[in-house]
């Protein structure tokens, strides 16, 4: 493995048990660099390899939705890591609390945890160092580029970025070890009371859950070998017309970390689809992902409008008190109560089935920014319909996504208007021009859904 992948947060004393792997954000088995980092030094050790993930009993306003979607995929894990002789373990409360206790109680020899540019989970592994006296070592195994090797600043934009990762990717796009079978057993971990974590989550039940898509590692591949068959080769040209849906679907999977963004690359790549499909699809897997990634790492603002760029906190400031011609409530929105049928289309579909068409995104957030007082309250307000409803929520794409839609964030001055100031405007006329709009309403309507 590319050492660096590896950031080491506290050198330490090693232990006399197991390497423990503290899993997060990339839930999986399979291509998993930061459990294949974990069990290279457990072999070097002759130690058994552990496998804690902690559940917080809220998370960012996580629902029902999010929690089953990923203790599912957990369940799932659960038996890939039996059949693989490594013990896991799901603990309930705060890590700041639970990580450095089961360390100590296990002995452990060294702690393992993946990469997260959310200032929570920086928040979390900062306060576990300083109570652990062991090795503490995170390896990035969700970007393809690491993150913190890539670039050492909040880059402009994908232009700027772009140029870095094509340069390191020859370096990185490699094929990954395989788990193996451990070969140094420790204490046999009992099957996890699935029932009875699900019983500490304290989420909100008012969001029901979805039966479009299957949860975990092995839901995850096959949605990716029906998008290679059927949808890729058109998403070059098709990816931006939400009545013709070409989307890969792999949003979920990706932010839970049920697949590795690295191993649909390499399947992509070894695609039949046209070079320019493939193109088209891994800028926005690679180039645009670890933008955001890169966004929330290096600015701590990525929710609020200090986050802004400074050109656009100053055209932001010169429109505050321009009239609005629609003011709506959370309720309002919430419901899709507003005098836009587009706009109430894509709310529906989003708090319905647990997405929206990624083109269908930008306009939602955009409008969201026209029909409120101030850019604060509209960002505010993106933020929490989409981390209540989306089944990726809490993301850095979502984060980042909203702060381009009414921050500029990764944008350009455009040409001044009302409200918008120089931020890019978008228009109901603007989506008309470029797909069926009344197919994308007639499909989103109450009745449908």
């Amino acid at each position: 493995m590319n050492p660096a992948r590896i950031h080491i947060l506290k050198e330490g004393f090693a232990g006399t048990g197991p390497v423990v792997y503290w899993m997060s954000r990339d839930q999986r088995l399979k291509d998993n660099w930061a459990l294949v980092h974990a069990q290279e030094l457990a072999i070097k050790r002759k130690v058994p390899l552990v496998v804690v993930f902690c559940l917080v009993k809220n998370f960012l306003g996580a629902t029902i939705r999010q929690y089953g979607f990923m203790l599912k995929g957990l369940e799932e894990l659960e038996r890939s890591f039996r059949e693989k002789n490594i013990a896991f373990y799901v603990l309930t409360g705060d890590p700041i609390g639970e990580i450095p206790r089961f360390c100590e109680k296990t002995h452990a020899a060294i702690l393992v945890t993946d990469f997260d540019p959310l200032k929570i989970k920086k928040h979390w592994k900062e306060k576990v160092s300083s109570n652990i006296s062991i090795p503490f070592y995170e390896v990035d195994a969700h970007n393809i580029v690491p993150c913190l090797f890539v670039s050492q600043k909040c880059e402009f934009s994908a232009r700027t970025i772009r140029p870095k990762i094509k340069k390191m990717l020859p370096e990185f796009l490699e094929e990954f070890p395989a788990v193996k079978k451990h070969p140094f057993g420790g204490k046999v971990a009992g099957p996890v009371d699935w029932k009875k974590i699900r019983g500490t989550v304290r989420e909100d039940m008012s969001v029901n859950t979805v039966k479009w898509i299957l949860p975990g590692e092995r839901a995850a591949r096959k949605v990716l070998k029906d998008f290679l068959k059927n949808n890729l080769t058109e998403y070059g040209t098709n990816r931006n017309f939400p009545d013709n849906d070409v989307q890969s679907g792999l949003s979920p999977y990706l932010h839970f970390g049920q697949i590795s963004a690295q191993r649909i690359a390499l399947e992509v790549l070894k695609s039949e689809a046209n070079g320019v499909a493939k193109d088209v699809f891994l800028e926005q897997l690679i180039i645009r992902r670890e933008l955001s990634d890169n966004y929330c790492n290096y600015c701590e603002d990525y929710d609020n409008s200090a986050g802004f760029p400074k050109w656009a906190r100053k055209t932001l400031s010169e429109h505050r008190k321009d009239r609005r011609t629609y003011l709506y409530s959370l309720k309002e929105f919430e419901e899709g109560l507003t005098h836009d049928e587009l706009w109430n289309a894509a709310e529906l579909e989003m708090v319905k089935t647990g997405k929206m068409h990624g083109y269908m995104r930008m306009y939602w957030c955009k409008k969201i920014f026209e029909w409120t007082k101030t850019p604060e309250d509209a960002q505010r307000l993106a933020i929490y319909l989409n981390d209540k409803y989306e089944l990726d929520g809490r993301d850095p794409n979502g984060y980042t996504g909203i702060a381009w839609s009414i921050g500029g964030v990764h944008d350009r001055a455009w040409a001044e208007m009302p409200v918008f100031g120089k931020i890019r405007y978008m228009s109901y006329n603007g989506a008309r021009s470029k797909f069926d709009i009344k197919a994308y309403i007639a499909k989103n309507k109450p009745a449908n859904l």
